[in-house]
């Protein structure tokens, strides 16, 4: 018998609605979980912290699924997920580094998880947030100007604006006699 919210009688079995979500929500997590952890240890340079970060904006996207399934972009919306958490999770690093601080002798441990160029991604995290999130998304996940702005909640020009910038600072924090000029 047909449910009384359904007088029409097309959906005659809830659970074959709900297994359709989830499967389309299992396929959109395989599809973007590799591209969400390259962003996230762009920013971040740690794997552990990068995956903590992209289950986290997974997380909240499956809650949220109903809704963000049905954006044009719906990777666009976990990415800005991602971007916010990891912002959130900088500042709270950044607390729990000035408490140790002042508890402890500063420590010359080095992460050993950089790959390849340790100074690349060590000046791309000593950018300004915005720079180092517009950079990461074009360089990183090649993404355009406009997908960017879109990720970011931002204009396009100021995209461009932010690439600018980063791609200055990087030159001049990596090679500081070329920068100059």
């Amino acid at each position: 018998m047909d449910e009384p919210d359904d007088p029409e009688g097309v959906v005659r079995d809830r659970s074959a609605v709900v297994s359709i979500v989830e499967h389309s929500f299992d396929a959109f997590y395989r599809a973007q979980y590799r591209p969400l952890l390259t962003l996230a240890w762009s920013l971040t340079g740690r794997r552990d912290l990068a995956e903590e970060l992209v289950q986290d904006a997974l997380l909240t996207v499956h809650r949220r699924w109903s809704r963000v399934r049905t954006y044009d972009q719906p990777g666009s919306f976990a990415r800005r997920v991602l971007l916010n958490d990891a912002t959130s999770a900088a500042r709270r690093r950044a607390a729990e580094g000035r408490a140790l601080d002042r508890l402890e002798p500063p420590r010359d441990a080095v992460d050993g998880d950089a790959l390849r160029d340790p100074e690349l991604w060590s000046a791309l995290r000593r950018l300004p947030e915005r720079q180092a999130q517009a950079v990461t998304l074009h360089y990183v996940e090649d993404r355009s100007v406009a997908e960017i702005a879109d990720i970011l909640g931002i204009a396009a020009n100021t995209v461009k604006v932010h690439l600018h910038r980063g791609r200055l600072a990087l030159a001049a924090a990596l090679r500081p006699e070329e920068g100059d000029r």
